[in-house]
């Protein structure tokens, strides 16, 4: 699946400031070292095996394809159906306010 650009730097007035290019380097995360086409997203999402990973630009260059390329690091996965039961208890946690004051 290729690369969803969520947030447009150049829409975003950063423009001017930065040199935008569409192929950047992954770092980090299951697709480490691909190359992909960002066309100066703030943020990248790729969804692999279900999931989805985040990859935000750094100011860093890497080489790679014959030329120096951005550098986009991995931020993290999250589940596209959102957060899931089971995972945190809000009643056990002393300081919930659903916790037992018993």
């Amino acid at each position: 699946m290729p690369a969803r650009r969520v947030f447009d730097l150049l829409t975003a007035g950063y423009g001017s400031a930065m040199t935008v290019t569409n192929d950047v380097v992954l770092a980090g995360g299951p697709r480490d070292g691909e190359t992909v086409q960002a066309g100066g997203a703030g943020l990248l999402e790729i969804e692999v095996g279900g999931m989805i990973h985040r990859y935000i630009p750094t100011t860093k260059t890497r080489p790679a394809d014959g030329a120096e390329l951005p550098v986009y690091n991995y931020d993290g996965m999250v589940n596209p159906a959102g957060a899931e039961d089971g995972i945190e208890d809000a009643g056990r946690r002393m300081t919930s306010p659903l916790a037992d004051e018993s």
